[in-house]
């Protein structure tokens, strides 16, 4: 019985030793076959606002390059946070991926605690766009530039302001010009630029800063006032809307960005090839129009440049984050 026993012991450990030689070549195997079904494209705010426009205009260009629909699947809640626990919790196999952006990287992991480990917890993909944002007003509102806007906003007890959501881009930007100019007004946060465009238009809101691309339909259409917009430079789109700094507050610049995530231990060679279909279809013309169109800036990267990336963001902006003192 014991030479039995023995006998079957060696042959498990064989068999384990056989299974265990073959665990490092599956990996590779299994990207090769990628992708095998649709691809999931989380975005962490409703229909009708920026990330979701970039989203769709996007998607046409990665199905067709990998031969797969990829589903846009909105998943909006807490500036984007909640879009980023689903993504950093996923199956790393690379059906899952979605967006990440300064608010979800940068803003809200230094004002509150979000249920992920932004440097651990993701395997960047690459930057997709940059963009910025821009101040609009409800035509009722009786400013036309922002030296105008500023003295009602110093005059009235306080002046409301929406935003995306708490720990936006566009809160950090009215944060930062409020710290520049000592006025000081009230946040109205919303679940996503969708909604909060939503009421500007109808008047229950006087002011919106809003990403550029949400904000320049109804600029266009009279529907909303630009006041100013602020990046570095003037936008494109819209090129007789002044910077804020052109506007008298010297030095000011608060730029948005958008990037793709999947989830960490996703196989390097999927990660690879998800980057390889995101920048072809950020250098097709179609593509870089429509987003130029808008006023967004195509950013094509690799997943190393966009590690890089976050990670000066951060060290742009937290300790200007921590010093207004931006409270969940």
């Amino acid at each position: 019985m014991r030479d039995g026993s023995h006998g079957v012991k060696s042959r498990l450990r064989t068999l384990c030793a056989i299974l265990l030689a073959a665990c490092p070549a599956a990996a590779p195997l299994f990207a090769q076959d990628y992708p095998a079904k649709p691809v999931r494209m989380i975005v962490g705010f409703p229909p009708g606002g920026a990330t979701d426009l970039v989203a769709r205009i996007i998607q046409p260009k990665m199905s067709a390059g990998l031969g797969r629909q990829v589903i846009v699947d909105n998943r909006p809640g807490a500036n984007g946070v909640i879009s980023n626990e689903i993504i950093a919790h996923a199956d790393p196999d690379g059906y899952l991926i979605g967006f990440g952006h300064i608010g979800t990287l940068v803003i809200s992991p230094a004002i509150q605690k979000v249920p992920y480990d932004k440097d651990k917890d993701f395997a960047p993909i690459g930057l997709v766009v940059s963009l910025q944002n821009i101040i609009i007003v409800h035509p009722t509102l009786p400013a036309k530039n922002l030296k105008e806007f500023l003295a009602i906003a110093r005059t009235r007890a306080p002046l409301n302001y929406a935003t995306s959501g708490i720990g936006s881009p566009g809160h950090l930007a009215t944060v930062l010009l409020e710290s520049r100019t000592g006025v000081r007004m009230s946040h109205i946060p919303y679940k996503g630029g969708g909604p909060a465009i939503t009421d500007l238009i109808a008047g229950h809101i006087p002011c919106f800063v809003a990403v550029i691309s949400t904000g320049i339909p109804p600029i266009q259409s009279g529907r909303a006032r630009a006041i100013a917009v602020t990046g570095e430079k003037r936008a494109a789109a819209i090129p007789d809307v002044p910077t804020v700094a052109e506007s008298g507050v010297k030095g000011y610049a608060a730029t948005n960005w958008y990037g793709l995530l999947a989830p960490v231990k996703t196989p390097p060679a999927i990660v690879e090839r998800l980057n390889r279909e995101l920048v072809a279809a950020l250098k097709s013309p179609d593509v870089a129009q429509q987003l130029k169109d808008r006023g967004i800036d195509a950013a094509p990267s690799s997943p190393a440049e966009f590690t890089a990336f976050i990670k000066a963001e951060e060290k742009k902006w937290v300790d200007i984050i921590k010093r207004s003192n931006i409270k969940e």
